[in-house]
């Protein structure tokens, strides 16, 4: 299996328009971040992770061209914005399937109301197979995922644990049942949003809390805000199994 970070920043990016913080500055390209997305690949299947207001960029960065799928964590704008942008995909596949929680459809529908008409609808417009998340164990391919459930201050979002990796984006509480579906990990991605504490998302602290607790053999952290730090800076601090996860990364489990 290879996870490719399509994005690992929060939901202005880095660097943030109009800002002259120190980070926002920085010529490292480490230190650049895309708003948060990531791809899973194994076999000839690609699945991605949410698909952001940079997914299109995101999409032509790694050349691209065909996707089984979309998984999505919740609804903010930051992780759902770019679903016009799979109609190329749409164009050469058909339907392009979408994985999310009934809540999160409901959102998609409003926001994206041509995609689901169904009467006179636009020529142009792409198509989705909606596939409604429940919570319980689904497959892909032959592949089984776990929905993880954690909560984004009130909001539920949806991680996704597939053999030994695990992917969790925008958490601040994961119930002490949740975690149980998170052990014993190759690989966990959780995130990070800066030092300072968050109403809704981890900080640093928390976040290695919980892969002190949880004990995968290696975490990388994102959805990595400015505020964070410089990426060489903030890594150089980490414990030796943790790492900043960064826009292009690839690994391989």
């Amino acid at each position: 299996m290879k996870i490719t970070f399509l994005g690992t920043g929060t939901s202005q990016g880095i660097p943030v328009i109009g800002s002259d913080h120190p980070v926002c500055l920085s010529n490292n390209p480490k230190d650049k971040r895309l708003r948060v997305s990531a791809m899973i690949e194994w076999g000839e299947n690609r699945y991605i992770i949410d698909c952001g207001p940079d997914f299109r960029q995101q999409m032509l960065a790694h050349q691209v061209s065909k996707i089984n799928g979309i998984l999505f964590t919740h609804e903010h704008n930051d992780h759902i914005i770019g679903l016009d942008d799979v109609r190329p995909f749409y164009f050469r596949q058909g339907k392009i399937s979408v994985y999310a929680h009934p809540r999160v459809v409901n959102a998609l529908k409003k926001r994206f109301d041509y995609v689901f008409e169904e009467k006179n609808k636009y020529p142009g417009a792409p198509e989705v197979n909606v596939i409604e998340l429940n919570g319980e164990p689904f497959k892909l391919d032959q592949l089984e995922v776990t929905p993880v459930n954690v909560l984004h201050n009130k909001l539920q979002v949806f991680g996704f644990r597939l053999k030994d990796f695990a992917y969790i984006t925008d958490a601040k509480t994961i119930s002490a049942e949740e975690k149980n579906k998170i052990k014993g990990l190759k690989v966990l991605v959780i995130n990070a949003l800066r030092k300072e504490p968050h109403h809704s998302h981890l900080n640093l602290e928390e976040a290695l809390a919980i892969i002190e607790e949880l004990q995968p053999e290696k975490a990388y952290l994102t959805h990595i805000s400015h505020l964070l730090g410089f990426h060489e800076e903030v890594e150089a601090e980490l414990p030796e199994n943790v790492f900043l996860a960064y826009d292009n990364l690839k690994i391989e489990i």
